[in-house]
């Protein structure tokens, strides 16, 4: 009897156990559980990543330095290649996550395979539209809005300095729709000031190259006189800044515009000086704040999510004094009237194209 007893005591335990400790989802918790798969630049890419990683935080109420619900309610893996995509997400998908996010296009082919695969696993991928899943959340940003404002801030910090025939520079990451309108919105908002500006571009195939973005900063600074360079490249966009900052510490008036996150605090090289100008705000945090508010109050659906100046979605960083406060009160002006209808911006390559003025020989694809 003694030993039925103890028996019955036991199993009772370990059922107490499993199901109350054994899982991310304890029978008290409230909050739902995320995952968010990146690509190789992982969440330290002071960018497009860390942004989603900051909005999580958030929605948890921790910090980047305090990180109190890591494993239990939030994580972040990082694929080193795109072949580990499919299995990366199958796997998270086993591990029982409430809501499993993937972070830029290069993820679609992937994520709509496993999606369809599991019909009852909710998803967001950012940067990506179109999949018309039921059980895929999709947010996208007019980055071209928020392009065309430091486009705007660029062409007028040239004419502030005075700088005769300015040249802009634009390095991408990997080539595609998302890049090509962080382009041609940049080179529509500094052609609204200087209609006869000039512009090379390149990209580097890659998000985490930022050796390519450095030596390709360095011949525009150095012997095509080039002004500024903006950057949408994720981590790569790292060595223009680092560029722009060894350029400035040489005594030489050239920039950098950061992109996503701001990144003023990347570029400083003397004191509180920082050779980011400026930076394009795209507050991916809101998609994932979206996507788990949706999720905890039992909303989430397939649906695609739209992100822009109206909205608070994209926007400019004025941290730099040297964004005098003439030149973000006329951006601000320009922001409203793009809000407004008043000032409108072409967000692919095609239609960029048709604007009289605008160059031929862009590298965007979209």
């Amino acid at each position: 009897m003694k030993k039925l007893v103890f028996c019955l005591f036991l199993v009772g335990l370990i059922a107490a156990v499993a199901f109350s400790g054994g899982g991310r989802q304890q029978a008290e918790d409230t909050m739902p559980s995320v995952v968010l798969l990146t690509d190789a630049s992982g969440i330290d890419d002071r960018s497009f990543n860390a942004a989603a990683w900051r909005g999580i935080l958030e929605f948890y109420g921790d910090t980047w330095a305090n990180q109190r619900q890591r494993g239990r309610y939030y994580e972040t893996v990082t694929a080193a290649t795109m072949d580990m995509y499919i299995p990366m997400l199958r796997q998270a998908v086993d591990e029982g996550w409430d809501l499993v996010v993937a972070t830029g296009f290069t993820w679609t082919d992937a994520l709509r395979t496993v999606a369809g695969q599991n019909p009852s696993q909710d998803f967001l991928i950012v940067d990506v539209a179109g999949m018309g899943l039921p059980n895929v959340m999709e947010a996208t940003f007019y980055e071209h809005e928020g392009s065309f404002l430091v486009g705007v801030a660029a062409a007028l910090k040239a004419q502030a300095d005075g700088i005769t025939n300015p040249v802009f520079g634009f390095i991408g990451g990997v080539p595609g729709p998302v890049i090509t309108r962080f382009h041609v919105g940049y080179v529509q908002g500094v052609l609204h000031i200087l209609p006869n500006a000039r512009f090379v571009d390149y990209y580097a195939n890659s998000w985490g190259r930022p050796d390519l973005a450095m030596t390709q900063a360095r011949h525009w600074f150095d012997h095509e006189g080039v002004f500024i360079i903006y950057s949408a490249a994720g981590g790569t966009g790292s060595g223009t800044i680092a560029q722009a900052r060894e350029q400035r510490l040489a005594g030489r008036n050239v920039w950098a515009i950061g992109v996503d996150s701001d990144q003023h605090d990347d570029g400083i090289y003397r004191g509180t000086s920082s050779a980011v100008l400026t930076s394009m705000l795209k507050q991916v945090e809101a998609s994932l704040l979206h996507a788990l508010k949706a999720k905890n109050d039992n909303s989430f659906r397939g649906e695609h999510v739209r992100f822009g100046l109206a909205t608070d979605g994209v926007g400019f960083a004025t941290t730099n004094p040297a964004l005098t406060p003439d030149i973000v009160r006329r951006v601000n002006a320009v922001r409203d009237d793009i809000i407004a209808g008043r000032v409108r911006v072409a967000a692919t390559h095609a239609d960029a194209r048709r604007i009289p003025g605008f160059p031929q020989d862009l590298r965007a694809l979209d």
